[in-house]
C-alpha cells in the first residue's frame, strides 16, 4: 500500500524574478536619456565678442569647434600668456588644423561631410592675425563653411 507523506513546510517562498530584466532595462534607458556626454574641457579663457544679428546652429553634430584664447591660469606657466589654439582637449598649432579637420570629416557620414561647419570660438581680445592664420589653414583643408561664435549683445534701456 502506498504511503502518503505530509508535505513539510519549506520555509519562505522564492522571490519572483521574472520582471527583473524589465526593471534593469528601464533604469538603463533612464540613465542613458538623462545624462549628458562630456563636451570639451576648455583650457583657454574665452570672453566672446558681442553681436546683435545671431543665428543658432541647427545640427551640432555637423559642427567642429576651434577655440582661441589666452591659456587658463593653471596652464600659463607651461604655455605662456599669449593666445593659443585649442583643438578638442589639447593645445595645438595652426598647421595642426588641417589634420584635425580631416579627422573630423572622416568621423562623419559621407552624406554629412559637405555640410560640415567649423565654428571659431575666439576671445574678443584675440589678435586678428591668429584668426587669419586659422582661416588660411581652413581654406587649405577645404573647410569653407566658417561660423564665428558670439554672445548676444545686451540692449541697454
Amino acid at each position: 500500500m502506498a504511503k502518503f507523506r505530509k508535505k513539510k513546510s519549506g520555509g519562505q517562498q522564492a522571490i519572483n524574478t521574472a520582471s527583473l530584466p524589465d526593471i534593469v532595462f528601464m533604469l538603463l534607458f533612464f540613465f542613458m536619456v538623462s545624462t549628458t556626454m562630456k563636451e570639451v574641457d576648455l583650457k583657454v579663457q574665452i570672453a566672446p565678442a558681442q553681436a546683435t544679428e545671431l543665428a543658432k546652429l541647427e545640427k551640432k553634430e555637423l559642427v567642429t569647434f576651434i577655440y582661441v584664447g589666452v591659456p587658463a591660469k593653471k596652464f600659463q606657466a607651461l604655455y605662456g600668456s599669449e593666445p593659443r589654439v585649442q583643438l578638442n582637449d589639447q593645445f595645438a598649432s595652426v598647421p595642426d588644423i588641417q589634420s584635425y579637420i580631416a579627422q573630423s570629416r572622416d568621423a562623419m557620414r559621407e552624406s554629412d561631410q559637405p555640410k560640415m561647419t567649423v565654428s571659431i570660438k575666439a576671445d574678443k581680445e584675440c589678435p586678428m592675425g591668429i584668426i587669419t592664420d586659422i582661416k588660411q589653414a581652413l581654406r587649405k583643408a577645404a573647410a569653407l563653411k566658417i561660423n564665428y561664435s558670439a554672445a548676444e549683445m545686451v540692449k541697454e534701456r
